[in-house]
């Protein structure tokens, strides 16, 4: 790399998926359905827990809140993809880079602190039943859903910050579809050892730590569980829990995955994959999968449907 006189760029080359161009045209489809997929399954999820008055319960909030972030991953990113896909100049301006960037960091460390918070109504729920009222109050789930957002969006803030101030050295050229802190990190003109410790402590603080505090609540969950005497109460315990508990597995098995990898030569190709999988498919997979166990979601979501045709009459 050769280092340039001006600070700013004004944009970036994304490669993304250039090298093979014979797949460029059934990405652009997949990505294309999988987006409107997740449009429509995380708007109906929050429709439908929004106005059916039975799912106004704290369990249902955490999950509006889950899929107004989905919401805004994936459209952060795919909406750029599908353009890059579809031109022969793969290029994002400077400024869609830095938004990008912000945006996709902070709504990723958010999810990350909401996830467990969701383990912790589902812990009071089935290990203090008598009190889930009394403690899972407006206010308290106010406040815990407006702890993640604060603390996802100040903490894309600080690394945004680090990265952004970084002298960069041309071409502008990043080997990746979307702007990501690896990506950027590479164009530096510096040595970056810094930024990669603090971007690697960063990732073990907002990925292992809520992992483990997960790990943890579904520790006293299931030994809750397991001391219920009938086989249904059990059973419907456990569902209550298993949607969460394959939303944790997505995502925190690909993010952890992807930050936490030794380096190898097939790391980056790997990182685009991990990329690709937590940031447009598991945002696709989290209304369905909420949605196809959860008979409180689909009972509400028949009784939305018949208002709206009993509407159109």
């Amino acid at each position: 790399m050769t280092p340039v006189n001006e600070s700013i760029p004004l944009e970036f080359i994304l490669l993304g998926f250039s090298d093979q161009p014979w797949l460029e045209f059934l990405l652009f489809v997949v990505f294309f359905i999988s987006y409107m997929v997740t449009i429509f399954g995380n708007l109906t999820i929050i429709l439908v827990s929004r106005l059916d008055s039975r799912l106004q319960t704290p369990m249902y909030f955490f999950l509006t809140n889950l899929s107004l972030l989905d919401l805004c991953y994936t459209t952060s990113t795919v909406p750029q993809l599908l353009v890059n896909l579809h031109s022969t100049r793969k290029v994002i301006s400077y400024g869609g880079c830095v938004a990008q960037l912000f945006i996709f960091l902070a709504l990723g460390a958010t999810e990350c602190v909401l996830l467990p918070v969701m383990s912790f109504d589902r812990f009071v729920a089935i290990c203090r039943p008598l009190h889930y009222s009394v403690i899972m109050r407006q206010r308290l789930c106010l406040q815990l859903a407006a702890a993640s957002w604060i603390t996802g969006f100040s903490n894309a803030m600080w690394l945004s910050i680090l990265t952004l101030q970084l002298p960069l050295c041309g071409p502008f050229v990043l080997d990746h579809f979307l702007c990501e802190v690896p990506a950027l990190l590479k164009l530096s003109c510096v040595d970056t050892t810094a930024n990669e410790a603090e971007l690697f402590f960063v990732s073990m603080l907002f990925h292992l730590v809520p992992f483990t505090l997960i790990v943890i609540s579904y520790a006293f969950i299931a030994r809750a569980v397991l001391r219920i005497q009938s086989a249904e109460g059990r059973q419907k315990a456990f569902g209550t829990c298993g949607s969460h508990l394959l939303v944790v597995s997505l995502f925190y098995g690909t993010a952890i995955s992807m930050y936490l990898q030794p380096p190898s030569p097939s790391s980056k190709d790997r990182g685009k994959m991990v990329s690709l999988f937590y940031g447009i498919v598991a945002p696709m997979l989290n209304p369905l999968i909420y949605t196809l166990r959860n008979k409180e979601v689909k009972e509400a979501f028949k009784r939305l449907m018949a208002r709206v045709f009993l509407i159109r009459k």
